[in-house]
């Protein structure tokens, strides 16, 4: 080997093309962030510019400095903690209810004959049912109880959640299932090894629409028979027109359903990685 010249090993090649591409992640995730902020800035600024004309009331449209006052008083009273912790259960139990049964559902609707002919055509009139509608049904079985509350959400949850799961099972290619089939494989292992991995997008989707329906849900769900969660206090702020403390809840419910969906994309995404990287 000649002195002084430089060889470059594979891992070093590896190394350099990687730092590019966590440079990139990092820039993008920060360049989200920006965004958000500034949209919550941009968000902020018309709405203060608005309450500056005058042409609404100010108890009906409150300015931005009232409703974080009105935030602070709800944090001051231990209330803020304990109505956000209500609402998390209440939503979290009827999402993992609704989701799990909507996928497996999906999967006897998409693979089986007597899930297409029995029960398709069942929740296809059954999709269209607004789920507020079955809140005094679930009332009438349940009681103002938990599990009316449960229920609610679950059913909210089950429609988007079976309709993208069994659309993406359901459109698995013909090629695939005839490769998985010459090589041998069975029902089972085609459902886990092909339909599920190919279905995996849709799915991912369906649950991050389920998520984004508990917490619409919760609202509704809280509003009887309940003494805390964010859907509870909205409406005590409607009753007692607390336009500033409303809002500040309708705030505090958008972020925790943002969270909630980054954290379901957190989950699905390495389920989905194949997806993304051919775009």
């Amino acid at each position: 080997m000649t002195a002084g010249v430089a060889v470059r090993t594979p891992a070093a090649g590896t190394a350099k093309r990687a730092r590019p591409v966590r440079l990139r992640s990092a820039l993008t995730r920060f360049s989200a962030l920006g965004w958000t902020v500034a949209g919550l800035v941009l968000a902020s600024t018309v709405w203060s510019l608005v309450v500056a004309t005058g042409r609404f009331p100010r108890q009906l449209f409150p300015s931005v400095p009232q409703i974080l006052s009105a935030g602070h008083a709800l944090w001051a009273d231990g209330l803020l903690l304990d109505d956000i912790s209500a609402s998390l259960s209440r939503a979290a139990l009827g999402f993992a209810i609704g989701a799990a049964i909507g996928v497996v559902v999906a999967v006897l609707t998409a693979t089986t004959a007597a899930g297409r002919n029995l029960l398709q055509p069942v929740l296809r009139v059954f999709a269209p049912i607004p789920t507020i509608g079955l809140v005094p049904l679930a009332i009438l079985w349940f009681g103002l109880g938990e599990n009316s509350k449960t229920l609610v959400i679950a059913l909210g949850v089950f429609v988007p959640v079976w309709i993208n799961s069994h659309s993406g099972l359901a459109s698995t290619p013909a090629d695939y299932l005839k490769a998985a089939r010459c090589l041998g494989a069975g029902p089972w292992q085609t459902l886990r090894r092909v339909v599920l991995p190919e279905a995996a997008p849709d799915i991912a989707a369906g649950l991050r629409v389920g998520a984004a329906m508990a917490f619409v849900l919760i609202v509704v769900a809280e509003m009887t028979g309940t003494t805390a969660g964010i859907g509870y206090r909205i409406y005590q702020a409607q009753l007692f027109s607390q336009a500033d403390r409303l809002i500040f809840c309708l705030i505090v419910l958008g972020i925790l359903g943002a969270l909630c969906d980054l954290a379901v994309n957190a989950v699905t995404t390495p389920f989905t990685r194949w997806a993304q990287e051919e775009h």
